[in-house]
C-alpha cells in the first residue's frame, strides 16, 4: 500500500471513531426551545423562565421559552411529545398534561408515561386549604367539624383538576365534606374567596402565602409532610395525623420519548446544577418552591414520582367516579 493511500485510510478510520465524540462534543450547537403548555403569567410559565435561566449559560446556548396553551396542557405537551428526538424542543411539565388530564380527557393524543424522557424535576409547590378570613374555623379541626354542619363551598380549579384531586384526598382522609365549587382555572378563585361568594378553596402555597400574610385569607394547613422554609408557623397536614395527603403542583423538565441518553444526561446535569446555583435557589425560594430531592433531580428519580403521581390521581378519580369527558 502507498504511504498516502494508507495515510488515507488511517484517517478515514479515525475520523469515524472520533465522530460520535464529535457529534456529542456539538451537542447544543443552537438555541433550546423550552415548551410551557401554558398561557404566559402563570406559576409553571414563572418556573419555566427560571428553568431556562438556569440551563442556557450551562450548556452555552439559549433557552427560549415558548408558551403553546390550550386544552388544560396536553396542547404543548403533544408539540414536545412529536418532536424530533435530538434533544432542542422540551417540555416543562407539570400536574395537567402529565398525571391529572389523562383520567378527565377522553382522547388524549399522547401517552404521559411513554411519551416522553424525564429529565429531571425541579421542585413542587404544596397545595393549601385555605378559608375566607370571615369564616370561623381558626384550623384543620375546627373546619372539619363545621364541614359535618353545614356547607363549606370549597373552590377549584375545575372538576379532576390537580386542586379538585387534592380536596378529594383531603375529604376522604379527614372526613370533611368539602362541597367542590368547580371553576374554569384558578383566576377567578381568589376574588370569589376573598369577596365571599365561597368560603374556602385549595389553591397553591405560593398564591395563597401573601394573602395570608396580609389577613385577607387564612391558611388552614398546608398538604405538606414538613412545615416550609417561607413559612415555618404553619402547620402541616402531616402534623394533623395525615401522612400520606401530601400534595402540590411539581414542575420538572422532559423530552421526547428515546432522546438520546448522552443527550439526556447533559440536560439532567444542567438542571440539577442549575437547581443548586444560590441565585436559581433564591429565585425558586421566593417563588414559593420547594426544591426536589437528590433523587427526584435524577431522570430516574423523577419517573418513579411520576408514575406515583399517576397513580394517586387514578385512584383519587375513580374514587370520586370522574369519567374522561
Amino acid at each position: 500500500m502507498k504511504r498516502r493511500d494508507f495515510l488515507r485510510s488511517g484517517g478515514l478510520a479515525l475520523g469515524s471513531l472520533a465522530l460520535p465524540g464529535r457529534v456529542l462534543a456539538a451537542y447544543p450547537d443552537r438555541p433550546l426551545r423550552l415548551i410551557v403548555p401554558f398561557a404566559a403569567g402563570g406559576n409553571i410559565d414563572a418556573v419555566g423562565r427560571i428553568i431556562a435561566a438556569a440551563i442556557g449559560p450551562r450548556l452555552g446556548v439559549p433557552a427560549v421559552v415558548e408558551n403553546k396553551p390550550g386544552a388544560g396542557g396536553s396542547m404543548g405537551a403533544d408539540m414536545v411529545a412529536r418532536a424530533p428526538v435530538d434533544g432542542y424542543t422540551l417540555l416543562v411539565g407539570s400536574n395537567g398534561p402529565l398525571t391529572v388530564n389523562p383520567f378527565i380527557q377522553a382522547k388524549m393524543p399522547y401517552d404521559p408515561l411513554k411519551d416522553f424522557a424525564p429529565v429531571a424535576m425541579v421542585g413542587y409547590v404544596p397545595h393549601v386549604l385555605v378559608v375566607n378570613s370571615q369564616v370561623e374555623a381558626r384550623n384543620l379541626e375546627e373546619l372539619v367539624a363545621l364541614s359535618r354542619k353545614r356547607s363549606i363551598n370549597t373552590g377549584t380549579s375545575g372538576v379532576g383538576s390537580a386542586t379538585h384531586l387534592t380536596l378529594l384526598r383531603i375529604n376522604a382522609a379527614t372526613g370533611a365534606k368539602l362541597v367542590n365549587v368547580p371553576y374554569r382555572g384558578g383566576g377567578a378563585l381568589i376574588p370569589d374567596l376573598m369577596g365571599g361568594s365561597i368560603e374556602a378553596t385549595v389553591t397553591e402555597f405560593s398564591t395563597a402565602l401573601p394573602l395570608h400574610r396580609a389577613g385577607k385569607v387564612r391558611i388552614v394547613s398546608i398538604a405538606a409532610d414538613h412545615r416550609l422554609a417561607l413559612a415555618p408557623e404553619l402547620p402541616t397536614l402531616a402534623e394533623a395525623g395525615y401522612k400520606d395527603l401530601a400534595a402540590a403542583s411539581y414542575a420538572g423538565l422532559l423530552a421526547p420519548a428515546r432522546t438520546p441518553v448522552d443527550v439526556l444526561s447533559r440536560l439532567q446535569r444542567a438542571v440539577a446544577d442549575g437547581a443548586h446555583d444560590p441565585a436559581i435557589e433564591g429565585k425558586l425560594r421566593d417563588f414559593g418552591v420547594e426544591a426536589a430531592s437528590s433523587q427526584q433531580e435524577t431522570s430516574a428519580g423523577f419517573a418513579a414520582f411520576l408514575r406515583e403521581e399517576y397513580a394517586r390521581s387514578r385512584d383519587a378519580a375513580q374514587r370520586a367516579g370522574i369519567r374522561p369527558e
